[in-house]
């Protein structure tokens, strides 16, 4: 059975392909590397807070039990839908299955890199990656965060992770992950240790060798990414180079709607052309993302502005 029926509107995507497709959407986003998923309704998706810190009371037999007050409040979780549409000559529709599967695996490596890189830049920036431009509307988002640490020139960049870290610890916030990018991996593999104040040129910290892939730093659990920056996506740099707070409890994200692929043979859907008059079919693959950012249990480390 062909996988692109010449009536059927869309398209279950093989379930190995799906799967694959999800884990590795998880392995490249620095959010979902450091934060964990959880199950969420479609729509808003409201979550309880203490306003005030229930505090345990000892008591000695006998003696009465004391309450306290406290209060609770909620945030809400907002439904976030992003598509990647890509176009095909509708030649393919007549191909032999196993080049439709490939078709499909093809659109899967699309789909899990977009997928992945989309959450980053909407959760952490608010950009939308097909035009590089800023969501005005959305106000929940990680850099809306106001502790910031710019870089200065003469100072090592780990004393800016410390800096940065000390916002939060200073304001009893936990600290729990890190997202980096290339840029600052690199400047921070390239430290070299100090005797009398003067590089020994030993690596301060030999474990990041050249920064490619750092996985933890000074026992923070990190993920590197160039969505820490915004690029190549974003329309100007955003200047983060790094962002560290709690990402276990600061984010809270899930996936809400999981699409099949849609099969699209008429109109123009997505401003490229009539897809008759040009001899093509377009693919679309959808998901809905919730998410809600406590962005004060983060901080930014960034560039000073040019």
């Amino acid at each position: 059975m062909a996988v692109f029926g010449t009536n059927d509107a869309k398209v279950l995507m093989p379930r190995n392909i799906a799967d694959g497709m999800v884990k590795a959407s998880k392995t490249l986003s620095t959010v979902a590397r450091l934060s964990p998923r959880e199950p969420q309704r479609f729509g808003t998706t409201d979550y309880i807070t203490f306003n005030d810190i229930p505090k345990m009371e000892f008591v000695e037999e006998g003696a009465d039990k004391a309450s306290q007050g406290t209060s609770f409040g909620s945030v809400t979780a907002k439904p976030h839908k992003g598509q990647v549409t890509l176009r095909f000559n509708e030649e393919v529709q007549w191909l032999d299955e196993d080049y439709q599967l490939g078709i499909l695996r093809e659109v899967a490596d699309a789909g899990q890199t977009a997928l992945s890189r989309g959450l980053d830049l909407g959760l952490v920036h608010r950009i939308n990656p097909l035009t590089g431009t800023v969501i005005n509307g959305w106000d929940n988002y990680v850099t809306a965060t106001t502790k910031r640490v710019v870089r200065s020139a003469g100072v090592d960049a780990d004393a800016e992770v410390r800096a940065a870290v000390g916002l939060l610890v200073n304001d009893s916030k936990t600290v729990n992950g890190f997202a980096i990018d290339p840029k600052l991996s690199w400047d921070l593999a390239g430290l070299q240790a100090l005797s009398g104040g003067q590089p020994t040129g030993t690596p301060r910290y030999p474990g990041l060798g050249f920064g490619t892939d750092i996985t933890d730093f000074l026992g923070i659990p990190s993920a590197q990414g160039d969505t820490v920056s915004g690029l190549p996506e974003a329309a100007a740099d955003t200047r983060v180079r790094g962002i560290v707070g709690d990402f276990q409890n600061g984010i809270r994200w899930g996936v809400q709607r999981e699409l099949p692929v849609e099969i699209i043979r008429y109109g123009d859907p997505d401003g490229q052309g009539d897809l008759k008059r040009k001899n093509q079919i377009a693919l679309r693959l959808e998901i809905v993302y919730g998410w809600y950012v406590f962005a004060n249990r983060f901080a930014v480390i960034e560039e000073a502005a040019a």
